[in-house]
């Protein structure tokens, strides 16, 4: 729902001009086929929470990095029509000019840092932009209290967690004294409890400080219920602002709150777990408490699990990662790493990827010790597809990456059917380049895939021939570990779900039970349907279909 304020504010006040305005706009690329935007017309007003929605390649980064001027300015291409911000026409004004009335936050807020310390980072969009020591300190001291940064003011950026970057890099923008903040999937990268915490700080910018905020992202669960308006983009070019109850009604993309109310029958329909809990009494009263499952595999005593880590500590330098993890993993289950940013996720499948050699204890992954093994070897047995999937990327264009894998072009049809042999690998979008380096490991067919943070960059349709893949996977025998801060898909598909906290295991058992007694980690389902055990809608529709 829209807010009161915001709506009588349009309503009172309809010739206010707008902050941000599309005019006619039509943008192409540079050897493109057809625009990423054709004839798009908008306007957005002062004190605006808006959430992009749209699959991936519809366009969302594009319109994204036409208000702040990068698109066409450093992109290349074609823009026809106008953007006007804060009455600023961005075909005339390159984003330099544009400094100090819209910001951007990108999906990697570490990769735009220029500084070493967080005053520091605060400080320099005003250095550059000529502003007065007075100025400066004033404003520092502002945004350190408002984001909740003081006691980060002396640290080092790259000692900060994954959410406390995120606001020192929406921090660095809003000293420059902007009216418009522009985040392309600001929680793609970080933990539930983080996620909430940088929602709040937007929330409170737009609310305290009348700030026009623009939002793309794919985890709408996290983000719908905080919006003002929705601007969908269907993927023909176009594109449609809406109220946030309308555009949930005929969108296909949609959280599964929304799927969950849809096949429910409830109207209007809820956009938070609060409103829908008011709905559910009757659909709780009618399921049983646990929905039938299929068995993890057995553990057998005798048997060698396809995973062994006995005792496992990790450390980088004087810092200690891991401390003393055991952990098995058999054939056929999809176990989920969970956990807040640092918690060690990344860490122990570096380990399981023999990557890193152990500080103590040993790692057994298919009878081998992966960090005895040449690389070569090693893939016989383990892959991983880390969480910069660029990391991977050493040919010019897509074929040359796929060039000696037979399966890896059926792969990569069956996750992106879009993506084309001649795109070069680095010009793809980040979900493009997490399935083409998906596409790549999954040729090697090895026992053991490992996944690190999976789901960034993917919308609900690439997410669900994900998960499709994964079950596969188990199904044919083959095990599955992957580290994500998505609790969507580990209710989708982990047998298992580890929580780890500051190194330790602290949580190991069924998927449904680890995530049902940690809130942080609940899908949408199972805290609308608390206290019963159910996770999915797809669950839901089987027991209502059986029923």
């Amino acid at each position: 729902m829209t807010r009161p304020d915001v709506a009588a504010r349009r309503a009172a006040d309809p010739g206010h001009p707008p902050v941000v305005e599309f005019r006619q706009v039509t943008m192409t690329y540079p050897d493109a086929d057809a625009p990423v935007l054709r004839d798009v017309s908008f306007e957005l007003g002062e004190g605006e929470l808006i959430l992009v929605v749209g699959p991936t390649g519809a366009g969302k980064s594009t319109l994204l990095s036409a208000i702040n001027g990068l698109v066409p300015h450093f992109t290349g291409g074609r823009l026809d029509g106008q953007v006007i911000v804060a009455g600023r026409d961005t075909r005339t004004h390159p984003p330099r000019e544009l400094a100090d009335v819209v910001g951007y936050v990108g999906q990697d807020p570490a990769a735009g840092f220029v500084t070493e310390v967080v005053e520091d980072e605060l400080a320099y969009a005003m250095e550059w932009l000529g502003l007065p020591p007075t100025v400066m300190r004033r404003r520092v001291e502002d945004v350190l209290d408002l984001l909740d940064l003081a006691r980060l003011r002396g640290r080092r950026l790259d000692e900060l967690s994954g959410g406390e970057q995120q606001r020192v890099a929406i921090g660095s923008v809003l000293t420059a004294g902007v009216r418009v903040l522009v985040l392309d999937e600001p929680t793609s990268a970080l933990d539930p409890p983080a996620a909430e915490e940088v929602l709040a700080v937007l929330t409170r910018l737009v609310h305290d400080l009348g700030l026009t905020v623009v939002i793309a992202e794919h985890r709408l669960e996290r983000v719908i219920q905080y919006a003002d308006r929705i601007l969908r983009l269907p993927g023909d070019g176009s594109a449609v602002l809406d109220e946030p109850s309308a555009a949930m009604a005929v969108s296909p993309l949609a959280p599964p709150v929304v799927h969950l109310a849809r096949l429910a029958g409830w109207h209007p329909v809820p956009l938070s777990i609060r409103e829908a809990r008011r709905y559910a009494a009757r659909l709780r009263a009618t399921l049983p408490p646990n929905p039938s499952r299929p068995t993890a595999p057995s553990r057998s005593l005798g048997g060698e699990p396809l995973v062994a880590v006995r005792d496992l500590v990790a450390r980088y330098g004087t810092t200690t990662a891991l401390r003393h993890v055991n952990l098995r993993v058999e054939r056929g289950e999809v176990v989920a790493l969970m956990g807040r940013n640092g918690s060690g996720k990344t860490t122990l499948l570096t380990h399981l990827a023999g990557l890193r050699p152990p500080a103590r204890g040993e790692v057994i992954v298919d009878g081998v010790r992966p960090h005895r093994l040449r690389p070569v070897e090693a893939v016989r047995h383990v892959t991983l597809v880390p969480a910069e999937p660029s990391d991977l990327f050493v040919a010019d264009s897509v074929a040359g990456e796929l060039r000696g894998l037979p399966r890896g072009r059926e792969l990569l049809r069956s996750l992106a059917p879009e993506i084309a042999d001649t795109a070069h690998p680095r010009d793809l979008s980040a979900g493009g380049q997490l399935l083409l380096a998906l596409a790549i490991m999954l040729s090697y067919d090895a026992p053991l895939l490992l996944l690190d943070e999976p789901t960034r960059g993917l919308d609900y349709a690439a997410k669900e021939r994900l998960a499709a893949i994964l079950r596969a996977r188990a199904e044919a025998g083959r095990a599955v570990v992957l580290a994500t801060h998505d609790v969507e898909l580990a209710a989708e598909v982990a047998t298992r779900t580890v929580v780890l906290a500051d190194g330790e295991v602290v949580a190991d058992g069924p998927t449904a039970e680890v995530v049902t007694a940690t809130p942080a980690f609940a899908p949408q389902v199972a805290r609308i349907l608390h206290p019963l055990r159910w996770l999915t809608v797809g669950e839901v529709r089987e027991a209502l279909e059986a029923g």
